[in-house]
């Protein structure tokens, strides 16, 4: 079903919602039909628009779709508040199934690039590149600390869009003001009294009753792709460890580190021009 088509600063693309498992699943889709299936999926208080960018620069190239994983974006939360990467990866081979995929290269950043690690682990042969972006099978203790604790303390409620970007730019220092706006603007929507954020509120309620718990080991399924990796750490990050990205480019001979300058945890939002050229580069034939 087709919802509308938008005309951004980044360029055309079109809304469209398909039905997986009972549940609606919002996605944007970029150039076109024919080109090769690109997936983009985002982190963990993210959402589909967040790619915007990137999908507008790969468009003339590839068929881009990028989702919003269950309980994001305009996606419905999942009825049972399983957000974990087994779900969500189950989530994923539906959506190539419906959409008739029978190969695909993928980008996917923090939570995001969890879910491409395990589906390409688990369908390397249908994986033909793979970008994961500050993330892998283990996480820093540091980070998942910071992060836990942001959406722990995040606001329910904002009573303007100003007042939402304000405490996103707290915790986002290196985003434009163009970009934040986007992102924060696609992120909440109305609520009694102001904003809310679109991302299922049981996902920082389970947070802040430390029953944010996933135990997935990703390790064998990272082992077990095939296809070219590039791994993407932000040279700032607490999230992904010099250390766990050395064992990930040890463990896997498929995998090349590309270390952003300038880039914590978010590198496409803190270094745009950037990564844009590692994605462009790695994507292209």
């Amino acid at each position: 079903m087709i919802r509308a088509s938008s005309l951004l600063e980044f360029g055309m693309h079109t809304d469209r919602i398909v039905v997986l498992q009972g549940q609606r699943f919002h996605y944007t889709e970029w150039g076109a039909s024919t080109a090769p299936a690109l997936l983009m999926l985002h982190g963990v208080t993210g959402h589909a628009r967040t790619w915007d960018e990137e999908a507008g620069a790969l468009a003339s190239r590839y068929r881009v779709l990028a989702l919003d994983q269950r309980g994001h974006g305009d996606s419905d939360p999942a009825p049972d508040a399983d957000y974990t990467v087994a779900a969500m990866a189950g989530d994923l081979t539906a959506f190539a199934d419906t959409l008739g995929l029978a190969r695909a290269s993928i980008v996917g950043l923090s939570m995001g690039g969890r879910v491409a690690i395990a589906w390409a682990g688990l369908a390397s042969h249908l994986v033909d590149r793979l970008v994961v972006v500050d993330i892998g099978p283990d996480i820093s203790q540091v980070g998942l600390r910071r992060v836990g604790a942001l959406m722990a303390q995040a606001p329910e409620l904002f009573p303007s869009l100003e007042a939402a970007i304000a405490f996103q730019r707290a915790t986002n220092p290196n985003y434009t003001e163009p970009m934040l706006h986007h992102r924060v603007q696609h992120g909440t929507r109305p609520a009694p009294g102001g904003l809310t954020w679109k991302y299922d509120r049981g996902l920082r309620d389970a947070v802040r009753s430390g029953r944010w718990r996933d135990p997935i080991d990703l390790w064998p399924l990272w082992r077990a792709i095939t296809c070219p990796i590039l791994l993407v750490r932000g040279a700032d990050s607490d999230v992904l460890s010099a250390e766990t990205a050395k064992r990930m480019l040890d463990e896997n001979p498929n995998a090349r580190l590309a270390e952003v300058a300038g880039a914590g945890h978010t590198v496409p939002g803190d270094q745009p021009a950037m990564f844009q050229s590692l994605l462009h580069d790695f994507l292209t034939p």
